[in-house]
């Protein structure tokens, strides 16, 4: 058992995303289709930056990115799989034993101490200590059930901790991804997940570049943060930090 942090990796991606997208779009309006999928590079992701401005995402669709997500924990995938528009295989707690398994660490706990048995405990160290201490209660479940591995595991798995590390794949088509780093990218989103859609994000945006230019926050597209008093006051820094060629310059908002 040991704490894990979250890896990314691109594992997969459609061909030539930006010719792809440019070819669907530009069908949208021709008369002849004999050398459409002859798309110039450079001029493929010029053209997807226009769709991008004008608003015509739907041709976005056709490309897909499949990625593989592992050292994060269950709580952050209960709220990944909330966008549905996505493919998701997650490894089982009921198919794979976890009596070892490794963890999350919030990281807001470092510095911390817990009030032990009028101890002041290290945060990091009770929280490690809690971690082993449901895993053997975990080990020990799974003998009085039997110990017979997918019949065991099912009911043991219950007293397993939203921190337990998993492993997930997800593919996205590229539009979904545009709205899920809006979402999660927020500095609003629980650190996790945020932390997971930053590498995300990074790894598409080197090859597809036009497709996921000025991708971030939802503020970057509206030009202002639309969370009202739950404004994280940062409009300004997030701007510099996600917006590209084709966002910077919009709004002033919060």
């Amino acid at each position: 058992m040991k704490p894990v942090e979250a890896r990314v990796t691109l594992v997969q991606h459609t061909a030539d995303p930006e010719e792809l997208i440019a070819a669907a779009a530009r069908l949208c309006y021709a008369d002849h289709t004999d050398a459409i999928l002859a798309q110039d590079p450079d001029g493929a992701g010029k053209f997807v930056a226009m769709l991008k401005k004008l608003g015509h995402l739907s041709p976005i669709e056709h490309a897909s990115f499949t990625f593989l997500v592992e050292g994060v924990s269950r709580a952050m995938t209960h709220q990944l799989v909330r966008h549905r528009l996505a493919s998701y295989s997650q490894r089982s707690q009921r198919y794979v034993r976890h009596a070892e398994f490794d963890y999350i660490v919030p990281p807001r706990l470092a510095g911390k101490t817990v009030d032990a048995d009028g101890q002041a405990v290290d945060a990091v160290e009770y929280f490690r200590q809690t971690m082993e201490l449901i895993a053997d209660r975990y080990s020990k479940l799974s003998v009085a059930l039997g110990a017979s591995g997918e019949a065991s595991n099912e009911d043991a798995r219950y007293v397993l901790p939203n921190a337990c590390e998993t492993k997930i794949f997800i593919t996205m088509n590229a539009r979904e991804l545009l709205h899920f780093f809006e979402e999660r990218l927020c500095l609003r989103a629980q650190w996790e997940i945020r932390g997971v859609a930053e590498q995300m994000l990074a790894q598409a945006k080197e090859v597809a570049p036009s497709i996921f230019d000025g991708a971030g926050p939802k503020c970057i597209r509206a030009g202002r943060c639309p969370e009202g008093k739950m404004t994280c006051g940062q409009y300004a820094e997030i701007k510099l930090r996600y917006a590209g060629p084709q966002t910077r310059g919009q709004g002033e908002g919060k």
